[in-house]
């Protein structure tokens, strides 16, 4: 079933983000002048063991993101295939880092595919300067107490330190 023109022009950025980093930011920039809108759904995920909670991860990610136009952040504990009809989007945006992100990922847009047909996944690979940033080897940098300022917003930096200096005390 072909995406229609309505629904391709708003995308969501699904993913756990914890937390954001400057991966998942410059994803989204060079989405922003794709689509009419971008929701950028913040997932539970109970069963991933995050570091920061749900309502955290919302909140670094919009002070991450405060700057884009038509970008909104929301956190979502559903099946991303009920995310995604209600809020009316046609296009799952996805990032891929290297190829072993890959087969993953094909797997989860054949997946999403059936349950959603009316959505299309997109697949967008970041520029070479964040190619290698992930959220948890950024949060294991963080709790050795190591800068991971290259990586995060101000805000999130400022967020892992506090979350991993009693650990480090």
């Amino acid at each position: 079933m072909p995406v229609s023109p309505n629904r391709s022009r708003v995308a969501v950025y699904p993913g756990t983000f914890d937390p954001i980093t400057n991966g998942h930011v410059d994803l989204v920039t060079r989405a922003v002048p794709l689509f009419a809108r971008i929701i950028v759904g913040v997932a539970e995920s109970p069963n991933k063991g995050t570091g920061f909670s749900l309502d955290e991860r919302i909140d670094l990610a919009r002070i991450a993101l405060a700057d884009m136009p038509n970008v909104e952040v929301r956190g979502f504990d559903t099946l991303l295939a009920h995310f995604v009809e209600e809020i009316g989007a046609g296009v799952i945006l996805r990032g891929l880092r290297a190829v072993s992100d890959f087969e993953y990922e094909f797997q989860l847009a054949s997946m999403n595919r059936h349950l959603i047909p009316s959505a299309e996944t997109l697949f967008l690979t970041p520029a070479e300067q964040y190619g290698f940033i992930s959220s948890s080897l950024v949060r294991e940098i963080a709790r050795l107490g190591g800068d991971v300022s290259g990586f995060v917003h101000p805000a999130v930096q400022q967020a892992l330190k506090q979350r991993w200096q009693h650990k480090l005390s």
